[in-house]
């Protein structure tokens, strides 16, 4: 279209961000402004790399996306496959080849380029504030940010753009054998390389009006530090192409509405929407002081867990978590790990996930706390131009914006947040990309 984006990247170009994030994983190392959650390819690069969707893709924008990743270097099978995932290390060298040709068409793409200020004046964006004291005139801003942008939330909410509290979820980690899974789901034929990996999607309604489900399932995978600020333990889960890691992961995670985690109890009206940030920090604080610092993260098996007593070492199944997993009892009443609510619905559905494949309920299952950051806490809202509702030329956009869950929902929404750029800048039409 004849446009040139500049990119601000707070984290760094992703092969030096490689770096940073394996300082974390094995010198317990943290870059807060380089690692799982900052930096080029943004979270998803670090993940299982799923690109399937359950959104509504009526002009088929998800194979825009699918044909634009084998042309950056991804494999023709995501073109055909029913569930087509790339893994953390071919994702490496495929942002690489985005950015090379977003730079031939006239982009520019700074790293190190943190946003600390958003100039508005008379209800429109002016342009944005470098941590350096840079400024950058601009009159359409898109953000897309990442659900762990917390600094970023605080300043947009202190210059007064529109943003609400929003459901999202937290639990642990499980891991099983991979073999474990592959018999449960494909019987005699377990092992066979066609078949490759097996994975699994649950959903348990508990008696005390939660639901546990399964999230971001990594099958042949690893769970990973995946947190961003200091004194903090998150995990995630992360796969290679291959998936042939002994462990399968997944998140088990419990539904919370924003009434559950408002600062303010007993107060009326809405949900400040930095109260989920606020909630997030907390448990995650509590998870670092639980695994006894130095970013390991606090474990139990599931036999212990369901049991209500301390786990003091782990079975069959070892954790893969690094930098290290501690043995403790996650559902201690004096500090437990997540609030009770979450902490009594997953006692009662682990066990009931073994209906539906045998060998889940396993005693020495581990699980790894905590999963905090399933999806934004807040959403900052938009209007059908996709422009904020209070600060013209400011497009949020993407997962952190609390549009989008994934890659390929993100890259969706990506591309439809450029076409109203476009169309407002040039008046053309929003046309299929």
């Amino acid at each position: 279209m004849g446009l040139a984006p500049l990119v601000l990247e707070r984290g760094r170009a992703v092969r030096e961000r490689t770096k940073d994030t394996w300082g974390l994983w094995r010198r317990s190392e943290l870059n807060p402004e380089s690692n799982v959650q900052f930096g080029e390819g943004g979270a998803g690069t670090f993940s299982d790399g799923k690109l399937w969707s359950q959104i509504s893709d009526p002009r088929h924008l998800t194979r825009k996306v699918l044909t634009e990743f084998v042309k950056a270097g991804a494999p023709d099978e995501i073109l055909w496959s029913s569930k087509p995932h790339i893994g953390t290390f071919r994702l490496v060298s495929m942002v690489e080849k985005m950015r090379a040709e977003i730079e031939a068409l006239g982009g520019t793409i700074r790293f190190g380029a943190r946003v600390t200020d958003l100039r508005v004046e008379a209800g429109r964006v002016r342009g944005v504030t470098l941590a350096s004291g840079e400024q950058v005139d601009a009159e359409h801003v898109v953000l897309a940010l990442g659900h762990s942008a917390r600094d970023t939330f605080e300043m947009l909410h202190r210059r007064g753009v529109f943003m609400q509290a929003k459901p999202f979820s937290i639990g642990f980690r499980i891991e099983h054998p991979q073999g474990v899974i592959d018999r449960a789901r494909f019987g005699p034929n377990a092992g066979h390389p066609r078949l490759g990996a097996a994975d699994y999607r649950l959903v348990h309604h508990a008696r005390n009006g939660r639901a546990v489900y399964s999230f971001c399932m990594c099958p042949g995978g690893t769970v990973v530090a995946a947190t961003s600020e200091p004194g903090r333990v998150v995990t995630n889960g992360m796969s290679q192409y291959s998936r042939n890691e002994r462990n399968a992961n997944a998140g088990m995670v419990v539904n919370l509405d924003p009434e559950d985690y408002r600062q303010d109890r007993g107060a009326s009206g809405p949900v400040s929407p930095l109260d989920g940030i606020a909630f997030q920090r907390f448990w995650e604080s509590r998870a670092y002081e639980l695994g006894g610092g130095e970013y390991r993260a606090p474990g139990q098996r599931l036999a212990d867990f369901v049991q209500r007593r301390a786990s003091t070492a782990f079975g069959d199944v070892m954790p893969s978590y690094q930098p290290g997993v501690t043995p403790t009892n996650l559902a201690d009443p004096k500090r437990p790990s997540l609030p009770e609510f979450a902490l009594d619905a997953l006692r009662e559905a682990l066990p009931a996930f073994e209906r539906q494949i045998e060998g889940f309920a396993m005693p020495d299952a581990v699980l790894t706390g905590v999963e905090t950051r399933t999806s934004s806490p807040l959403r900052i809202a938009r209007g059908r131009d996709r422009q904020s509702l209070n600060v013209a030329g400011l497009y949020p956009a993407g997962e952190g914006a609390g549009y989008a869950g994934g890659i390929m929902s993100a890259g969706v929404d990506g591309i439809e947040t450029a076409e109203a750029v476009a169309a407002a800048m040039l008046g053309v039409e929003r046309t299929a990309a």
